[in-house]
Parts: structure tokens; sequence; C-alpha cells
């Protein structure tokens, strides 16, 4: 039963998911008044990988912070 929940879980969840939009109402008026320049589109597209790679960088950081101390800890038992 216990290995069944998660395995029923993620199959209702990715049943049941939601359509979202991929911009905010804002962004994508913008983004569609400039369409054909180009310049602005290149910036929205930089501050969205910019925006992106926080999330991931704090990830690795305590991903490095996890093994650096468990590293210390099987240095100091063995």
């Amino acid at each position: 039963m216990r290995k069944l929940l998660p395995c029923a879980v993620a199959l209702l969840t990715l049943v049941l998911a939601m359509d979202a939009e991929a911009q905010c109402v804002m962004c994508k008026a913008v983004a569609e008044d400039s369409a054909e320049d180009g310049s602005l589109g290149r910036g929205l597209n930089s501050g969205i990988l910019y925006l992106m790679g926080i999330p991931y960088a704090i990830m690795a950081f305590f991903a490095w912070f996890v093994f650096r101390k468990r590293k210390e800890a099987t240095d100091v038992a063995g």
C-alpha cells in the first residue's frame, strides 16, 4: 500500500493538471506589440533565463554544502 500511494498521487497530479499561461498578461502584450523589432524579445528571454538560473544556483549551493558536510563526517569517522 505504501508503494501504491505515491504512484497514485503522481498519476492523479498528472491527470488533473490544469493548463497555465506561459507569460503574465503584461509581458505577453509587450512581446506581441514589439514582435517585429525583436530587441525587446531578446531582453525578455535574457530576463527569463536570469530569473530561472537563481533557483538552480541556490539548489547547487545547498547540494555542495551537504556534500561537503557529509564528506567531513566520513573523514572524521574513518
